[in-house]
């Protein structure tokens, strides 16, 4: 049987350039490329899953009949966003080059010409399926006409006649129209009768059939339901007649021409490469298995960027190793290691890279080292795996890599650092880390190699896993392959990092990033590296008590949720969840649902619904306890590395568009503090044998920022006397002593103080802090009338963005912002909070790695043999040797304290103990 899907253009554009919005998807020509990514993926999806016969999509064209028949028809909408007007001619070359059929008819919308089709199709019995979230097209099921409706949080849903029938409760899907009319449309801006709702719109329907029949007899209404009614007997009919999806579109469609074809590959490629969907790529053209570290479908990116960098030529052919006149040199032997070695001894820099047999530094083995000095010209010395020979080769280099007087170029260099660091060599002098370089020129994109590469280069690099194959059990290691078949792609490395850094280095200048790349970020290097490669130790004694105390609570709980829902069901399950609270034990009247229909059960709406009934806070208690217990209690242990003992996480210097620093593998800047069973897992934190766990961590640094850069004298003012700043923000909004103000006005202030200074508006201080939306209003007027020039600098910092296209902190780390001139406001809205809050976050992550830098190098000069362990944010923890206790204190607190001269002081608490919880 034929099958033919029919797909709403601009309903799926929609959908997929919001379900970005906060991380939009930007290439590095600066476009947002959010919602054609995201019809493209859907597309691929369908095509691949569903395997149509037959496919066609529908676009909106022009003003339609319903607008001439009625103004007010969508009129509240905002305008279009930029980036979605630019996105909709790309997917119709897209659509073009895949061969699908565009359908438009001027004056009608997509529903109507889905519409039109579908019925004819279904009629002439083919499977038809019309793939969008709008639920007005429940309408149009028939028989083999169906609604393929995308899912909240993925995948699809298949709707027929008797899906409709159940959702609505009503005998035909024919009767969605009547049941639109009734309830109105705030999306569409259309009236339907003030005060029903989708439940009592379906009983007037059961009652009398349809609306036409029920205008007609609305004396069998009762009570304020007749009054209703005939008050709105025009906006009924209107909405009716705007709610009916037309069937007799004027298009002449034939089955033939939506048949599926071929894609044309050529111009797809062509238009691929040119978007950079690396992934869709290979999906759509059958391109050769790659894996790419930051592909288009997997690295969050934050915000668009400037435009330095975006050289990327249109439409040409990449260059390659196989294009480019290159000398690349196997070494093999001793002699000619020790007399290139002393060559590169006579220049002022050489890029270095490491081959090895693991992404884990950790557990990594050298399999060769790579060199440059000159642009395409390298040379790369293979290591042997027994460990003594390895060792010759390494340390006839060890001159080189500890030579102060040389500049090291690397491409994620602390990975080189750290890996070299096990066969006894420590890299020393300044480096300069081409991953990081681009991360602040343009930090929301790719960083890795093969990106830059071809963006700046217009090169396209070997990739590894034409080497080793892709990734899975078959998977060779770099070990496994002769040094014949690796040198050229090792060489190759080198050379490209070395062009690189020849193309980043100026625009350095031109963003005004010099002092933050050299004085800051790659003076921070080998701080991380150290810690890296230290570790933290684990309690896994008290680990496995923790467990085994949590496992027994969460099946206590699940015994006292059972009992309290009088049957059993998946905890886990957030359907069964809504279904047991919302319709079973029917909690409250009115329960969010999502788009799907299914009760919303997220933690939020949990906690708002504890004192509804006991088993709400039972089932809070059992998520929180599970996901402790898998992100962290159990897993941590078997993180532990057999040669250290210890876990060693990743700080990540190049990820987040604020500067802050992340971990991963695993994740310790995420663990729980708030809560008693958060605080669990960080007593498993200790120090070293018969050392101290010594934690610090700035106070208030947010808003000491916040301070400085506004220059407000209250704020200023409350910081310099040493008071709670919470507790003197209360005191001048309601004009008390500071000493008579109660705990409940702190915390009152103390929300509003971290949610003002990041832009929170009435409505989100409000749900925050569960008060009335007036009260909030009060409360964020009497915040600004107490600190004026706060208010003064989020209207600057809004306006420098608009002006120069992005915010940037104290020490110059810019945060790019192209949606802050958006006419629509919700995008708007986005880069406007992030022009008030990127130069406090990025400001606060400058500062403490300023202060890591600077307790690093004290603690070689003066010998201090206690380590700093973890960063987590605004903190700092060291596991310390007893008689350096009052040593390292005091050097820390210094040095935080000192790290940056703000017109407030920066203060850094203090504290002790045996492990992390007891230190902090």
């Amino acid at each position: 049987m034929d099958k033919l899907f029919l797909i709403d253009a601009y309903a799926l554009i929609y959908r997929s350039y919001y379900a970005f919005i906060k991380n939009p998807r930007i290439n590095s020509k600066g476009l947002n490329t959010s919602a054609v990514l995201g019809f493209c993926n859907t597309l691929n999806e369908v095509i691949t899953k569903e395997q149509p016969t037959h496919i066609g999509v529908a676009f909106d064209h022009g003003l339609t009949f319903r607008h001439e028949a009625y103004p007010e028809y969508k009129a509240q909408r905002e305008e279009t966003p930029e980036d979605i007007k630019l996105a909709v001619p790309l997917i119709k070359s897209i659509l073009k080059a895949m061969r699908i059929p565009i359908m438009q008819v001027d004056g009608f919308e997509a529903d109507d010409i889905i519409g039109t089709v579908a019925l004819r199709a279904g009629a002439d019995g083919i499977e038809t399926f019309m793939l969008t979230p709008d639920k007005d097209y429940g309408q149009l099921i028939r028989p083999n006409v169906y609604m393929y409706r995308p899912r909240h949080g993925g995948g699809y849903e298949q709707i027929g006649e008797k899906e409709v029938q159940e959702k609505y409760g009503i005998p035909t899907p024919q009767q969605v129209i009547d049941l639109l009319a009734l309830m109105g449309d705030t999306a569409d801006n259309f009236p339907g009768c003030p005060g029903v709702g989708e439940k009592t719109a379906a009983k007037l329907i059961n009652q009398f059939g349809s609306i036409d029949n029920m205008l007609q007899h609305t004396d069998e209404i009762k009570g304020k339901l007749r009054e209703k009614v005939e008050a709105a007997v025009e906006d009924i009919k209107i909405s009716k007649f705007l709610a009916t999806i037309r069937t007799d579109v004027p298009i002449d469609i034939k089955w033939d021409e939506l048949k599926m074809e071929q894609p044309d590959e050529e111009k797809l490629r062509e238009i691929f490469t040119e978007l950079e969907f690396r992934t869709l790529l290979k999906k759509f053209v059958n391109e050769p298995q790659q894996t790419q570290k930051n592909d288009d479908l997997q690295l969050d990116l934050f915000a668009v960027n400037s435009s330095i960098g975006q050289e990327t030529p249109k439409n040409e052919s990449f260059e390659s190793l196989k294009t480019t006149q290159t000398d690349y040199k196997l070494i093999d032997n001793e002699e000619e290691a020790k007399r290139i070695c002393d060559y590169f001894l006579t220049k002022q820099f050489v890029s270095l890279d490491t081959e090895t047999t693991s992404t884990d530094a950790i557990d990594a083995e050298l399999v060769g080292l790579s060199f440059s000095v000159e642009e395409k010209k390298a040379f790369y010395v293979a290591i042997p795996s027994e460990r003594e020979e390895a060792l010759k080769l390494v340390n006839i280099f060890k001159p080189l890599y500890e030579n102060p007087e040389i500049l090291k170029i690397g491409q994620n260099i602390k990975y080189d650092y750290e890996v070299l660091h096990k066969y006894g060599v420590t890299v020393q002098g300044k480096m300069f880390d081409t991953m990081i370089a681009h991360y602040l020129i343009q930090p929301e994109l790719h960083h890795n190699m093969d990106f830059m590469a071809e963006t700046l280069l217009n090169y396209k690099t070997v990739h590894i896993d034409e080497l080793i194959g892709p990734k899975g059990k078959n998977q060779k290691n770099m070990r496994d392959l002769p040094p014949t078949d690796v040198y050229e792609y090792a060489c190759e490395d080198a050379d490209i990092t070395l062009r690189l850094k020849n193309v980043l280095e100026p625009k350095l200048k031109e963003v005004n990033a010099e002092e933050l790349f050299w004085n800051i970020e790659m003076p921070l290097i080998p701080v991380l590296a150290d810690m890296e490669l230290h570790g933290v130790r684990l309690d896994t004694e008290a680990l496995e008590e923790t467990s085994r105390i949590f496992t027994e609570r969460m099946n206590g709980c699940e015994r006292e949720i059972y009992e309290l829902a009088g049957e059993q069901f998946n905890i886990s399950s957030p359907r069964q969840v809504g279904d047991i609270l919302f319709g079973k034990l029917q909690i409250m009247e009115k329960p969010k649902k999502t788009k799907t229909g299914q009760y919303v059960t997220s933690e939020e709406v949990l906690v708002s619904l504890q004192a509804k009934h006991p088993i709400v806070e039972k089932i809070l208690s059992y998520r929180g306890i599970k996901k402790l217990l898998s992100t962290y209690i159990d897993a941590l242990p078997k993180l532990i590395k057999r040669s250290t003992g210890h876990i060693h996480t990743s700080f990540n210097q190049a990820l987040t568009a604020t500067g802050r620093l992340s971990s991963s593998d695993p994740n310790l800047q995420n663990i729980p503090v708030r809560t008693d069973d958060g605080k669990e897992i960080r007593k498993c934190f200790i120090p070293e044998e018969n050392c101290k766990f010594f934690s610090a961590d700035y106070s208030q640094i947010e808003l000491r920022i916040m301070a400085h850069l506004s220059e407000d004298e209250n704020m200023m003012e409350s910081f310099r006397s040493g008071h709670d700043i919470h507790r003197a923000t209360a005191a001048q909004i309601w004009h008390e002593n500071i000493d008579d103000v109660t705990d409940a006005q702190r915390k009152k202030a103390k929300q509003a103080n971290f949610g003002i200074i990041y832009g929170i508006t009435t409505y989100g201080l409000a749900q925050r802090m569960d008060i009335p939306n007036a009260e909030a209003k009060e409360l964020i007027d009497g915040y600004f009338k107490t600190f004026p020039k706060v208010q003064a600098y989020m209207e600057k910092a809004k306006e420098d963005a608009r002006q120069k296209g992005y915010a940037e902190t104290i020490f110059h780390r810019r945060r790019y912002l192209a949606a802050i001139n958006s006419k629509n406001g919700t995008v708007r809205g986005f880069a406007e909070r992030n022009a008030i809050n990127a130069p406090i976050q990025g400001s606060e992550a400058d500062i403490i790695k300023v202060a890591m830098i600077r307790i690093w190098e004290r603690f070689k000069r003066e010998n201090i043999r206690s380590k700093m362990i973890l960063q987590v944010h605004d903190e700092l923890n060291f596991s310390v040797y007893p008689e350096e206790q009052e040593r390292v204190e005091r050097i820390v607190i210094e040095e935080m304290q000192n790290a940056y001269p703000l017109n407030v002081p920066l203060v850094a608490d203090a504290g002790w103990g045996d492990n992390w919880l007891e230190a902090h």
